[in-house]
């Protein structure tokens, strides 16, 4: 959603007034990020929406280092949709249609391909009784994320002209869309080149769509960034990673009026990380909004449920990476035994953003012109690595009173890291630790960015880190060469 600044930092002081504990921001503008600062400050953690532009790169919103940014990830569950081709060849695809009219089965009807099936392209052609087939990009276009509108055109096209269904085929099929009774799938592009070859090797193609069921559990892997997710790196904050973890926000069950719907967005993943604050601060009333974010994403998981690296749909799907996820797909239980945190005060973020909210006040501020990699994030981002730099992170014991971890550190590619000293000992007199971690690159060239993390163990407890680094040849800084 967008609003008047004014109110929505209005609506945020409210919320400092009614001493609130957690604000979920579902926005698309930055011009409140420092209101959101003034409720951090007040010991109330915000949680923004990171928006729904992916998979292109910097495209990641709401990127303030004080709130917690979200991205959306898929559960696991999925409802296929069996198309039965005039030559029986059977075919699945995704959909939300479950009515079958005049019928307890659905039947076959002709099947015509119109492309892109814009409404300048479609242009008053006959619909009536068919299944339209959609193709609104090729396989080697560059830009093959179909528009939604597209999508959007091609449905309400079909429904006005009284059209038996839709076949729209896109890379992916994230997002589904409720047709209102007609049948309308999504299918990924191989799909719908197939569908293709069929109808160019017979005079009279027709198709059948039957109604969708639903699939839930293990055999659905749910644990992938959605392709609509917005990605990182930040433009406003490259030396910060962001989005900070991901949730599921794609075909949530939403309640509308007297009824329920199915949304896709990071709107939907960001309640669902402002719930788990909010238990999370009735577990533990002393951790602060910092202490929060750290354990939401030090404890975050990197593999599905199958101990595979977690994907990231796309053009084309890929293994995932902080600037996808930032430091995972959310896991409570995790969250509320980090173990160690990161914790900031406040006053820190003042000065590394030149003591902006302070100008009229009677506060004290040093502004700093070090990046913002030198706070104590719960993460690394290095946008610029010419040459070794040293930063310093400090955690605090939250577990176990007696606990030693152990640093496990997995370098970015083309880059050394050094962490000192590799071990940490707490005990109940000795619960807070620093370390120094050093990032040097490994040979002088431009490149792109690359990802590792650092990880302190004790048992079968982890508390991880993601780090991403950029090297770069001094006084030159774009991507190409």
């Amino acid at each position: 959603m967008s609003g008047n600044s004014a109110d929505v930092l209005a609506a945020i002081d409210d919320a400092i007034y009614d001493r609130v504990d957690v604000l979920s921001l579902s926005l698309t503008g930055g011009e409140n990020s420092f209101g959101a600062l003034h409720a951090v400050q007040k010991g109330i953690t915000v949680v923004y929406a990171g928006g729904n532009d992916g998979p292109r790169p910097q495209t990641i919103r709401n990127t303030s280092p004080w709130a917690i940014t979200v991205a959306a990830s898929k559960v696991d569950r999925s409802f296929p949709t069996v198309i039965t081709l005039g030559n029986k060849q059977q075919i699945l695809g995704q959909s939300f249609y479950y009515h079958v009219q005049n019928s307890s089965r659905s039947s076959f009807a002709s099947l015509a391909f119109y492309g892109p099936c814009t409404t300048d392209a479609l242009n008053g052609t006959d619909v009536k009784g068919i299944i339209l087939l959609c193709l609104p990009i090729q396989p080697n276009d560059p830009d093959a994320i179909a528009p939604r509108n597209t999508f959007a055109e091609a449905k309400q096209y079909v429904q006005n002209g009284g059209g038996s269904g839709l076949i729209f085929a896109q890379y992916t099929t994230d997002a589904l869309s409720d047709c209102k009774g007609m049948s309308c799938v999504l299918v990924d592009l191989d799909t719908g080149v197939k569908i293709g070859k069929y109808m160019d090797a017979t005079s009279s193609p027709v198709a059948k769509i039957e109604p969708a069921r639903t699939v839930t559990g293990k055999e659905i892997l749910g644990a992938k960034v959605a392709a609509f997710s917005s990605r990182g790196p930040s433009r406003d904050y490259p030396d910060i990673i962001k989005p900070d973890i991901a949730a599921p926000g794609a075909n949530i069950l939403a309640a509308v009026g007297d009824s329920y719907v199915m949304y896709s967005g990071t709107s939907m993943a960001a309640p669902h990380v402002a719930g788990i604050v909010a238990l999370l601060k009735a577990l533990h009333q002393d951790w602060s909004p910092a202490v929060i974010k750290s354990a939401i994403i030090t404890t975050a998981r990197v593999t599905d449920e199958r101990d595979m690296p977690i994907l990231a749909e796309g053009v084309l799907r890929k293994m995932a990476d902080p600037f996808d996820y930032g430091g995972g797909n959310i896991n409570p239980d995790g969250a509320a035994d980090p173990g160690l945190v990161y914790d900031i005060d406040p006053r820190d973020y003042n000065r590394f953003f030149g003591c902006t909210i302070v100008r009229r006040t009677n506060v004290s501020c040093d502004a700093t012109a070090l990046p913002a990699y030198h706070l104590n994030l719960r993460s690394i981002a290095v946008p610029e690595l010419r040459h070794p730099i040293t930063v310093w992170r400090t955690v605090t014991n939250v577990g176990e009173a007696d606990s030693v971890y152990h640093a496990k550190v997995q370098s970015p590619a083309g880059v050394r890291i050094e962490v000192e000293p590799p071990m940490l000992v707490f005990d109940a007199t000795n619960r807070v630790h620093s370390f120094k971690v050093k990032l040097s690159p490994m040979r002088r060239l431009q490149g792109d960015y690359t990802f590792g993390s650092i990880t302190w163990r004790k048992d079968q407890k982890t508390v991880r880190i993601p780090v991403a680094a950029r090297m770069t040849i001094p006084d030159f800084y774009a991507d190409v060469a």
